[in-house]
């Protein structure tokens, strides 16, 4: 987290989502109180290493503060400790010259206990809630907000898809190589992540919705959940239909990488500078539109996700149970994820940012991209909206100047009777556009061979329409008619 903001949230003051802790040499003693609580109900963010009137004297003692952010882990992880367990990953930040330990909490989709205790949170800070109804009544709150919990008791191992698991094992080892799920076999790295439990009010016990849709065979997705499909397109020649397609029916973890296969094949990634740092703004963008799309769906919902990129921008639609219906800004953004565990396991692969990121970045580099800001709006239909990238923008814009041309030559063309076929028109309406274009170019626009064009262009040098200017290699084409060319105006070659 950068500087700005971690000063931001102590600026604000402690409340619902906001805590921060002295702790110089070790971790505070009610420090999993306050996680437990943040799983519990909103989330939020824990600051290490501030006092409690929000100054920051010592910081945290760098000797010890790695040893530190291994406890967290350690701890978060341990399900004797906290239960279920639910992994987090502590970062350390440079405030001012102090070390400070900044822990994001999600919300999480289950019922978490610390010491055998049930924590909620309320702006006063934690509470122990220590009634029956208390309990059920938090447990309600959670089975009707959360789908991905939800048990699949016949879905078996084998039904998921093991080089996606693999995968997704080689991916967390690339981020941090001594990561406690990868010594963990299959199911016990399952249990671990929350993506198989036992319902203790009903006493169901077997992989999650989240399981499934993160690693399932599409097979077995398609049985579980007939209408559930992604399906991106690009619409800039064919407006009408469309110049490409991907349909996809499998796991989001494969579709995660097809997908961002599909933005780089259709759209540009132009040199970018963030500070000293070369950085891929494509990437940048893209890794949270997608996994928004994929992270924060509601799967339940049979309303497609969609990706579509037309001229008049891209726009990614999810189907979503929103938290507070409207427009999505810097200043009401929210870090509760739809599936806090799916959530959680694209943050491990290192495919999602902590918690708050994701808008962040948006806001940040969609306008270096598109030239405007995103708009984005949580309905029931979660939507992603920006503009086209400047360089696509200006290359339509070329190509619609270069249409029109073309139009009036063609035009110019038709009102002399130059008794020319509607190919040899095309291929002067072209060159007429473009005086550098070559055979093969002209070919690939209006899809003939190389023999049909040759045809086309020795055609238009019999009958006087065309000439050549320079040499073979670096000469241009001559056009005997120009666009402006009045219609009693005799044809002479340039």
């Amino acid at each position: 987290m950068k500087t700005e903001n971690i000063l931001h949230l102590i600026a604000a003051g402690e409340r619902r989502t906001v805590e921060y802790k002295r702790a110089w040499n070790e971790l505070p003693g009610n420090l999993f109180e306050t996680v437990c609580a943040f799983l519990n109900r909103d989330g939020g963010s824990i600051i290490l290493g501030v006092e409690d009137n929000g100054s920051i004297e010592r910081g945290v003692n760098p000797e010890t503060m790695n040893q530190m952010c291994g406890n967290i882990s350690n701890i978060s992880n341990n399900p004797q400790r906290l239960f279920p367990p639910f992994l987090l990953n502590p970062e350390v930040s440079d405030v001012n010259g102090k070390k400070l330990i900044i822990v994001e909490v999600p919300s999480s989709s289950q019922v978490h206990r610390f010491g055998g205790k049930v924590y909620d949170r309320s702006n006063d800070g934690d509470y122990e809630l220590r009634t029956d109804a208390e309990i059920s009544a938090l447990y309600q709150r959670k089975s009707t907000q959360y789908s991905e919990n939800n048990i699949y008791p016949f879905l078996r191992l084998e039904d998921l898809r093991q080089e996606t698991i693999e995968k997704a094992r080689n991916l967390i080892r690339g981020v941090r190589p001594m990561h406690p799920w990868l010594e963990l076999s299959t199911m016990d790295l399952f249990r671990q992540a929350n993506l198989y439990r036992r319902d203790l009010t009903t006493g169901q016990e077997g992989f999650t919705l989240a399981a499934l849709m993160l690693f399932g065979k599409t097979e077995i997705i398609q049985s579980a959940l007939p209408y559930y499909k992604i399906d991106a397109v690009l619409k800039i020649n064919d407006i009408d239909r469309y110049d490409d397609r991907l349909t996809l029916f499998g796991n989001i973890i494969d579709s995660y990488e097809e997908l961002m296969k599909f933005i780089e094949k259709h759209l540009p990634d132009p040199f970018y500078l963030d500070g000293s740092q070369r950085i891929s703004l494509r990437e940048k963008i893209f890794r949270e539109i997608i996994v928004n799309m994929l992270v924060h769906r509601e799967y339940l919902n049979p309303i497609p996700t969609n990706l579509e990129i037309s001229t008049m921008g891209v726009v990614a639609k999810n189907a979503n149970r929103p938290l507070k219906a409207g427009p999505v800004t810097l200043a009401n953004s929210s870090s509760h994820p739809k599936n806090p565990h799916v959530a959680n396991f694209f943050v491990q692969m290192g495919w999602a940012e902590h918690l708050g990121t994701g808008i962040r970045n948006l806001y940040k580099y969609v306008p270096q991209y598109t030239g405007r800001d995103p708009l984005i709006d949580d309905e029931d239909v979660y939507k992603v909206e920006i503009g086209l990238p400047l360089a696509l923008q200006q290359k339509i814009e070329q190509r619609n100047i270069q249409k029109n041309i073309q139009r009036d030559i063609q035009k110019k063309l038709e009102s002399l009777s130059l008794r020319l076929t509607q190919e040899q028109m095309l291929v002067a309406a072209i060159i007429g556009s473009d005086s550098s274009v070559t055979r093969v170019e002209i070919g690939e626009q209006l899809g003939l061979s190389d023999a049909s064009v040759n045809a086309c262009i020795i055609a238009l040098k019999k009958k006087g329409v065309l000439v050549r200017i320079g040499g073979k290699r670096y000469g241009e084409w001559g056009l005997v008619i120009s666009p402006t060319t009045n219609e009693n105006d005799k044809i002479t070659k340039v």
